[in-house]
Order: structure tokens, then sequence, then C-alpha cells
């Protein structure tokens, strides 16, 4: 698995709930431009529109050879590859629920296909966000604590 990008605002914002794993619909250069590493997530969320979902907000950026001509839009809204089944359950846990669908990863499997990674989530408030730094804070000093201590 090569990790091309990863969406770190996510896991601040969010709870993540369930991972899935998806097919993304690519056009013209994109491929080669992710293979670069052209690619951020920071912006992208999932909506489900007619039993299709779309991945929008996504940024793939142009290669420097691309023809102007036959460019696609670098925020152009984006085809994710799911079951009938999948998309049906994910829209009735959005509706029911309350909870978002968020890119949170896009790599190449094994096989060299494109995947991206999405997250069923629920939205953070303030003082979760708080509790959450200051657990990693705690962590942080125990662990240069630790380091420090070995050290001698």
């Amino acid at each position: 698995m090569k990790l091309i990008a990863n969406n770190k605002k996510a896991f601040h914002d969010y709870e993540i709930l369930e991972v899935l794993e998806v097919g993304i619909e690519l056009v013209g250069s994109e491929v080669k431009s992710l293979r670069l590493g052209k690619c951020s997530l920071k912006d992208g969320f999932v909506r489900i529109i007619k039993e299709e979902a779309w991945l929008f907000g996504m940024h793939i950026g142009l290669l420097p050879t691309t023809d102007m001509n036959y460019a696609p839009d670098e925020k152009r809204s984006r085809k994710l590859l799911l079951h009938k089944k999948e998309i049906r359950k994910l829209e009735e846990k959005v509706k029911l629920q309350g909870l978002s669908i968020v890119p949170l990863k896009i790599y190449f499997n094994a096989k060299n296909i494109a995947k991206v990674e999405i997250g069923l989530a629920r939205g953070l408030k303030k003082h979760d966000k708080r509790e959450v730094m200051k657990k990693k804070d705690a962590d942080m000093k125990m662990k240069q604590a630790a380091k420090e201590y070995s050290a001698r």
C-alpha cells in the first residue's frame, strides 16, 4: 500500500466510527498526479446523491505536461465506487443518526488501484477536542520523561 494523502483534519474534527475502503473514478492525468502525490483531502466530504456516492472538495493538482484543453478541473466532484447496499446503509446512518462521511486516506493498493478510505464520523465538540489535546500532551510528556530517564 502506497499512501498518497492523509486527512489529519478529519481525525481532529471528528470521531471516526466506521471505516470503509472504496474505489474512485478518475479521468485523464489524475492518476499520474496522484502517483506524484499532488493531492489534498483537507476540505473533502462525501455526499450521497441519487443513490450514488460523490466526493467533493478533494484537490488533485495538474501536471506541468497536461494539455490545458483536456485538463480536468482540480476540485471537481468525483464518483466513489460502492455497491448499492453499502450506499443505502451509509445513507440510512447519515439520515437517522446525523453522521457525516469524510475521506480519511487516499492510496494505491497492492494491485496498484487508487482507493479512498472513507469514514462514518460524528463531529467533536470543542470540549472533546480539548480533552484529546490534553491527553496527547500528557502522553508526549510521559514519553519524553521516559526517554530522558532511560538516557541516564
